[in-house]
């Protein structure tokens, strides 16, 4: 038989469409091409794969061998043709029987001795395998995390040879069966924090709600040490939330089996451009605030950060997902983060201290305050100081709750959220807000008191009822009072000292 074809799959944003990899012999001068709009890599696979076959003992073909990777328009990028392309080679040529090939898909990437090496994007890859009905043999280190894919059947593999070995049905290679890992990452508690009983308040409303915080505070307050205990605190994923999260992590390699189901905890420097935050590049890739998908997007220093960089989050914030266009492709990604920003009152930090240690003028600490725009500013939820603690109150201090207490109350509060409308109260819409937070003749008159006075804008008076929807239900009320109005006020207060 002189044509092979077998099954692989490419990567297209979170997609990853199927690939026939048809390999051809024919006579004539020997030559090995690749068609099908094959990058860089792909076609570099001629060498790794005459190298491995013959170091592996086969017969490489002094023939004419055309392998196509259809569809012809669908980019394809790395090495994970390798495999197929080797098993579609020895298929054509007869070393290998193809009646089996048709059950399969093959990826992996092989080293010049024929051993199999790992790739990015294979959970995403055996998800639609699954859904096709195939089996999937992918290198061994790739095993642990497709199979965390439900109904998926793996075959892991270390070598080339293993895998003819299981084509030809001399040594069977053991399906693997997959089994959610248990966590052994151990998360940072919240009893490390010692005073700042409001700020631990807020992450508590922050966390029960999924809602935005901007934490303002001197240097050594310990805003990025309450910061690394969000997720501590958050409620569990669901199944569906941990495998969508695990497979953008996987697209960019960076997916660990043992951190299955845990939230995801992302900072990134305030050098990072806008490309590293929302992700591009000539082959579009999720970038950070995909890869918090489910999780925290810590930004420290925030004004650090460049304001070009800091407004191409205002729509992804809003919506939930970014759409990255380039001339020849185009690809979307989930982006449903939950935004965590800390910063300084001024360029030296020390805005308002007893001890007079700031000098900065009116006009540097407008500057700097300014590359926050109102917009921005708008988008989030939650906003408070937090100030330095003296000596006297960081001593006599003592220990606060531990994050499981406060994530039971967390947890119970989503619940609720979960049976009254299915979604966190951070993500619900006009309409939803006007169905689910009814708010009291008193609370209703405190509120427009507050619109009036504050001169708030649509959307800051939307954030004000879902974060107050999130008060009443960490205190377990069905209607939204006065109380949990006036609370809900004071965390926006931060946007007027701005100028937003």
């Amino acid at each position: 038989m002189s044509l092979a074809v077998l099954y692989s799959r490419g990567l297209a944003g979170m997609d990853a469409p199927l690939v026939t990899v048809e390999v051809h012999l024919a006579n004539g001068l020997p030559s090995f091409t690749i068609v099908g709009l094959a990058e860089a890599e792909v076609k570099e696979a001629k060498d790794r794969v005459r190298a491995a076959l013959q170091t592996a003992r086969f017969e490489f073909p002094a023939r004419r061998i055309t392998v196509n990777l259809a569809p012809a328009d669908l980019p394809k990028e790395s090495g994970r043709f390798d495999l197929p392309i080797a098993l579609g080679i020895l298929a054509a040529s007869g070393q290998i029987p193809a009646a089996a090939l048709a059950e399969y898909e093959f990826a992996g990437e092989l080293a010049l001795t024929g051993e199999l090496r790992p790739f990015r994007g294979a959970l995403a890859m055996t998800a639609r395998a699954v859904r096709d009905g195939r089996a999937f043999v992918l290198p061994q280190q790739n095993a642990a995390e497709a199979a965390l894919v439900k109904g998926a059947c793996v075959y892991p593999a270390t070598s080339l040879l293993q895998v003819c070995a299981h084509l030809a049905g001399m040594k069977k290679l053991s399906p693997m069966q997959g089994e959610t890992p248990v966590a052994l990452t151990e998360m940072a508690d919240l009893a490390d924090v010692k005073g700042q009983a409001h700020a631990r308040r807020v992450l508590e409303i922050a966390a029960a709600g999924r809602h935005n915080l901007l934490m303002v505070g001197p240097p050594g307050t310990g805003k990025s040490m309450l910061a690394s205990r969000l997720p501590g605190i958050l409620p569990p994923m669901t199944d569906d939330e941990a495998l969508e999260s695990a497979a953008l992590l996987s697209l960019v390699g960076a997916f660990r089996p043992a951190a299955w189901g845990q939230r995801v905890f992302r900072q990134p420097h305030h050098s990072a451009s806008a490309v590293a935050l929302v992700g591009g590049g000539s082959v579009p890739r999720p970038g950070e605030i995909s890869l918090a998908h489910y999780g925290v997007l810590f930004l420290d220093e925030l004004p650090e950060f460049d304001r070009k960089v800091l407004e191409v989050l205002r729509e992804p914030l809003e919506s939930g997902r970014i759409c990255i266009s380039r001339a020849a492709r185009q690809a979307e990604f989930p982006a449903q983060f939950q935004l965590l920003a800390a910063m300084n009152p001024c360029p030296c930090g020390y805005l308002g201290d007893p001890a007079g240690r700031c000098r900065c003028t009116p006009d540097q600490v407008a500057r700097y305050r300014g590359k926050l725009s109102g917009p921005f500013l708008d988008r989030i939820d939650l906003q408070i100081e937090v100030p330095a603690l003296s000596h006297d109150d960081l001593l006599s201090a003592s220990a606060g709750e531990p994050s499981s207490v406060v994530r039971q109350r967390v947890v119970a509060a989503f619940e609720l959220q979960q049976q009254r409308q299915g979604k966190a109260n951070a993500l619900l819409g006009n309409r939803e807000i006007d169905q689910w937070c009814a708010v009291d003749a008193e609370g209703e008159q405190l509120l427009k008191l507050a619109i009036t006075r504050l001169n708030l804008s649509a959307r800051a008076y939307h954030r004000i009822l879902k974060v107050a929807r999130t008060v009443a239900d960490l205190a377990g009320c069905q209607q939204i009072r006065s109380q949990h109005i006036a609370e809900a006020v004071q965390l926006r207060k931060l946007e007027r000292a701005t100028g937003a």
